[in-house]
């Protein structure tokens, strides 16, 4: 096999391991994503770097669509001020960069949706515990063993990889099903 067969093999191979272990994990994900957008919540999405972009993307899924037209989500992806995250991070440190906007804005019932591949991000972690003393739900989206955050969410999505690209694919896999099924369920709508 050459490079890119390896690469395609390791990409289908964790995927299928995601399939025959995190089915009722990504559906317990959903089901709480879909009680908050009944409750009038709001989804806050962080991570880091590559994650950051992942936390982005779902975002957008929810707020514009992903399959069809239909009212917009609330969600907002706490990656994408400049100049919020540089001003915190330049006043308090970067740690806190997430941590500081979950302290101004959730609300409880909202959810904090994180983004970490090693399950170990500082700043990752500290949003959470914010989140929790707010009584949002907390969600983590991580690597084989979850890190740090698998003991402090309520709910953790561990791929079964510890190969980076692996996981960061399988994350914004798993964020479509739940648009998916988030869009199904709220608007009563068959996406394909």
């Amino acid at each position: 096999m050459n490079d890119i067969e390896i690469q395609l093999q390791e990409s289908i191979d964790t995927k299928k391991a995601l399939l025959s272990a995190n089915l009722d994990v990504i559906r317990e994900i959903a089901d709480v994503i879909i009680k908050a957008y009944k409750d009038k919540r709001c989804v806050y999405l962080i991570g880091n770097g590559g994650s950051a972009a992942d936390a982005q993307h779902i975002a957008g899924e929810l707020i514009g669509r992903f399959k069809i037209n239909r009212r917009p989500l609330p969600a907002i992806a706490l990656t994408t001020d400049t100049s919020v995250i540089t001003a915190i991070a330049n006043d308090f440190g970067y740690e806190t960069c997430f941590a500081r906007q979950i302290e101004a804005l959730a609300k409880p019932g909202d959810i904090l949706l994180a983004f970490s591949t090693s399950g170990n991000s500082k700043g990752i972690l500290n949003a959470v515990q914010v989140a929790k003393s707010l009584r949002a739900i907390t969600i983590g989206f991580t690597g084989k063993d979850g890190g740090l955050l698998k003991s402090v969410v309520d709910i953790c999505l561990k791929i079964p990889s510890d190969n980076t690209p692996r996981i960061q694919e399988c994350h914004i896999t798993v964020g479509h099903i739940i648009c998916s099924i988030v869009e199904k369920e709220i608007f009563g709508a068959v996406t394909k």
